[in-house]
């Protein structure tokens, strides 16, 4: 009996602690004091993949929303009929400039072919060539708009009040003398 009361007293003796984590505080500081680099890329890591796994699953769920509401096979069908035809029209109005370029082209290449070939007949009789080509610009200035714009009346400009032996009324143009003494040479 004796002993049990002995150590009543030594439990009663010793104040209890508080059990905290205070003992882990060393080991910790010592992990991160050798390791903080690799800690820090392993939680950079840990981030990452996080982000990249929520991309994911948000657009798998997205995805598979929209499936599941075009899983009507006569919609689907539609579409596909619709995209064809779409395609189909963008292809003849392609295929109709492909060939208006084709057509001005040749034009263009032919009308090139004959002035150079009215060029080489005028060289061949001995008349200068330029005239030729002055006579088709002016076929071609006939044929534009430019020679539909009205024609301006071009009036000289002159300044009723100024006369250039009086010397005023010139604004800011003044005749100024040169410098005096020699010239500044090098």
């Amino acid at each position: 009996m004796e002993a049990e009361g002995v150590a009543r007293v030594r439990d009663e003796a010793v104040p209890p602690q508080n059990q905290d984590l205070s003992f882990l505080l060393p080991s910790v500081t010592a992990l991160l004091s050798d390791y903080s680099w690799y800690v820090v890329f392993v939680c950079v890591g840990v981030y990452l993949l996080i982000q990249h796994l929520r991309k994911n699953r948000s657009t798998d769920s997205q995805s598979s929303s929209v499936s599941a509401a075009s899983q009507d096979p006569e919609s689907v069908v539609r579409s596909q009929a619709a995209l064809e035809a779409s395609r189909r029209r963008m292809q003849e109005e392609q295929d109709a400039r492909a060939a208006e370029f084709r057509e001005r082209q040749q034009r263009l290449e032919e009308e090139k072919r004959r002035q150079k070939i009215e060029i080489w007949e005028s060289m061949k009789e001995g008349k200068s060539y330029k005239g030729i080509a002055k006579v088709a610009q002016n076929a071609e200035d006939a044929t534009s708009f430019s020679s539909l714009r009205p024609k301006t009346d071009k009036k000289p400009l002159r300044n009723s009040g100024y006369s250039p032996l009086s010397g005023d009324g010139g604004g800011t143009c003044s005749w100024r003398p040169g410098r005096r003494g020699p010239s500044a040479g090098g």
